[in-house]
């Protein structure tokens, strides 16, 4: 059983890498893809995403992003009306 006062889990992939060129969403390799983590909210993703991205700062071509697996791992959450 779970405890009602519990925050509905919603799963948060981190990660980053290199681009192959700054118009461009393709890496230049996949091998070498940074994967932070995956966290239980948004907020503590996105603090995650900020520290990274902070951190690579110097590099133009080094971007991060949020992937909201509870979104692909429960489709029906992410449509409008259906909870």
């Amino acid at each position: 059983m779970t405890d009602p006062a519990e925050k509905k889990q919603l799963l948060h992939l981190v990660f980053g890498g290199e681009l192959k060129s700054l118009g461009s969403m393709e890496f230049r390799d996949l091998a070498a893809l940074d994967i932070v983590g995956i966290y239980p909210d948004y907020a503590s993703a996105l603090a995650a995403w900020r520290a990274k991205a902070q951190s690579t700062v110097d590099n133009a071509e080094m971007r991060y992003f949020i992937v909201h697996l509870h979104r692909l791992l429960d489709p029906e959450s992410a449509i409008p009306g259906k909870g």
